[in-house]
């Protein structure tokens, strides 16, 4: 599995565990939800700066969204 889909499987983890919609995640998160679609779908290569903002809201180490 490459790292993309890594962080689309893990983001998907960590927001459905919160029970958050990917609209209430993409609201509270600050980034707009077809972005949080894209990148769950691995369709995107997001920034680093952007895997810490959701590391960081979702309470996680940024290791954990690519483990």
């Amino acid at each position: 599995m490459n790292i993309r889909s890594r962080l689309a499987a893990n983001l998907r983890r960590f927001r459905q565990e919160r029970e958050l919609s990917q609209e209430q995640f993409a609201f509270e998160a600050g980034i707009h939800r077809t972005y949080v679609s894209d990148l769950e779908r691995g369709a995107r290569n997001p920034t680093i700066e952007v895997v810490d903002k959701l590391a960081r809201f979702l309470g996680v180490k940024v290791g954990d969204l690519l483990d």
